[in-house]
């Protein structure tokens, strides 16, 4: 296959922020695959190592690449969503700035897309290797999900979710600017893959075509997000008392509210959502709690009287 003088079928966002070490390696396991009709759109996070530099001399290379700046660091989740702004291809896929693609994944999720019209998120299998490229591990992701109900889906994905590299697979531009995105908050994540079922099937490719590198300044290192600061993923954040809880069990809600779901599948999925809440109550009130002290130790004498009374409710509850 060769590339097109028109729009490209693939768009590839590279978000990376003081990515020097492992860009290169990064690019060059993107510009080795088999398939080549795609833009490569590199989003620099206002980083203050060399990323610049390597990603100008890439973008000279080959007209493929396209190197967009940031003028201050907006945030992962935010340079997550700016590469997806900028795509204009009919697939889509983020590529994160330390990890490895086989020259023949690409082509094995455009064929799995272009043959069933009813998925909207293809992945290959993981192999997890470490800082220099060592193998560490095999990673069941166990998130093929072919079912007809968008609601088993959804509750499969919940159940099922791990390290989350199926963001990192293959999905229909269309049906991703339908959701929410990458949430600006720790594991926010989660949400869009579970979001993204009710828009489509899920397909697992049975090859290890993807290499995901776990360091430790990478987000990868990381299960779920859990260790990162939410001023990582949104720095207009920074001070902000953080209720991972809440905002997740919020956006499930959103997320089925704006699906285009028939009224039953709504429903069952309401209901669903609702019973997460009720299972992670005592961890929804510690949250609750914790941001009416730090609402205490940051207001005036009228914001912590009424910060009192949500304190007593939340306590009444957690007993």
């Amino acid at each position: 296959m060769t590339a097109t003088a028109t729009k490209p079928r693939v768009s590839i966002g590279v978000p990376v922020y003081n990515g020097d070490r492992y860009l290169a390696a990064t690019l060059d396991s993107l510009l080795a695959q088999t398939y080549t009709d795609f833009e490569l759109i590199i989003c620099d996070n206002a980083s203050t190592d060399d990323t610049g530099h390597i990603s100008r001399r890439y973008a000279e290379r080959d007209p493929r690449i396209r190197y967009v700046r940031n003028k201050q660091n907006i945030g992962a989740s935010g340079n997550y969503r700016r590469a997806l702004e900028l795509a204009s291809g009919e697939y889509f896929r983020w590529a994160n700035s330390d990890d490895l693609f086989a020259p023949q994944g690409l082509a094995r999720c455009v064929e799995v897309l272009d043959q069933q019209p009813s998925v909207v998120l293809v992945y290959p299998k993981t192999r997890l290797i470490d800082q220099d490229g060592n193998f560490i591990s095999e990673y069941d992701d166990e998130l093929d999900l072919p079912m007809d109900r968008a609601s088993v889906r959804f509750k499969q994905a919940l159940s099922r979710i791990g390290l989350v590299n199926i963001i990192y697979g293959l999905m229909r531009t269309t049906a991703l600017r339908h959701t929410g995105l990458l949430r600006k908050y720790p594991g926010g994540d989660i949400p869009l893959v579970a979001e993204l079922t009710l828009y489509g099937t899920f397909w697992e490719i049975p090859e290890f075509l993807f290499f995901r590198r776990l360091h430790a300044t990478a987000s990868s290192s990381y299960r779920d997000n859990v260790g990162l600061t939410q001023e990582f993923f949104d720095p207009s954040t920074k001070g902000r008392f953080s209720m991972r809880e809440w905002q997740h069990l919020g956006a499930h809600i959103r997320s089925v509210a704006r699906a285009p779901l028939p009224p039953a599948e709504k429903l069952d999925l309401g209901a669903f959502v609702l019973h997460m809440g009720v299972w992670k109550r005592q961890t929804l009130a510690q949250e609750l709690v914790g941001a009416v002290r730090h609402w205490l130790h940051t207001n005036g004498l009228r914001e912590k009287m009424i910060a009192y009374l949500i304190l007593f409710f939340a306590l009444a509850e957690y007993a």
